[in-house]
């Protein structure tokens, strides 16, 4: 049993290095080590491994670490033909042609929100958005939505996590959740960042389940509330097309 747990730690460990590099692409030894709390020759051991299995490579002229081929070879099998990420991609693509601001799709997971497939304004001034970054569940319109419409246990096993931010008020946060289930959209602006405004409305699949939030995001001087409503009955309109389009 002590054996087993101490390989299941291993496995952790190696897991939160790979995890490193979902914020940058290279690392050095020494920053590894401080990021995930481990002694340089323990993170040392673990990156040898690492790169033994091609899932990290060593750059001999830096010293730096990036993932590996290996890495590729896995995310190769990641998206299949029923992928909302694979799936709603032209309708994505046709809304920011519609609308010219950066188009998101995100999901829950557990206390986040992960962004799974991204198309990005042609405008010189746009939002950059990230696929695979995760944002916290507490701002934001995409936060919002995937809340409002989350079953009644799923939104409260969310609201009830120790690491929801104390300054929030959850009586304010969870009757503004009911008033965006009326309304069909959530709107952010200037929540998580000065200059950054969103849109969002929920995708159903034709189960009637919730699959993703779909966003819409730009710079608030352009993204204004009014015109942030104004979008709102295109968006909710893609999001049902792409909910007709999945299982």
């Amino acid at each position: 049993m002590e054996e087993e747990k101490r390989t299941v730690r291993a496995v952790e460990r190696a897991l939160d290095v790979l995890l490193c590099f979902a914020s940058r692409h290279e690392w050095g030894l020494t920053e590894i080590a401080g990021r995930v709390g481990l002694h340089k020759s323990t993170v040392h051991r673990l990156l040898a491994t690492l790169e033994d299995k091609g899932f990290v490579t060593r750059d001999a002229a830096t010293d730096k670490y990036r993932l590996g081929l290996s890495v590729l070879e896995l995310s190769a099998h990641l998206f299949r033909s029923d992928d909302p990420s694979v799936v709603l991609l032209p309708e994505m693509e046709k809304l920011r042609d519609e609308i010219s601001e950066t188009i998101s799709l995100y999901v829950r997971d557990r206390s986040e929100r992960v962004r799974i497939q991204a198309v990005q304004s042609m405008q010189a001034i746009r939002r950059v958005a990230t696929v695979g970054a995760r944002l916290p569940l507490s701002v934001g319109a995409s936060s919002k939505v995937l809340l409002a419409f989350a079953n009644d246990g799923d939104r409260e096993t969310v609201l009830a996590d120790p690491s929801w931010p104390a300054q929030l008020d959850l009586q304010t946060f969870a009757k503004q959740l009911d008033e965006i289930v009326s309304t069909g959209y959530a709107t952010s602006f200037e929540e998580r960042e000065p200059g950054a405004a969103a849109v969002a409305a929920p995708i159903f699949n034709r189960s009637g389940k919730l699959v993703a939030a779909l966003a819409v995001s730009g710079p608030s001087n352009r993204l204004t509330p009014d015109r942030m409503h104004e979008y709102a009955p295109a968006i909710i309109e893609s999001a049902h097309r792409m909910g007709a389009l999945l299982g």
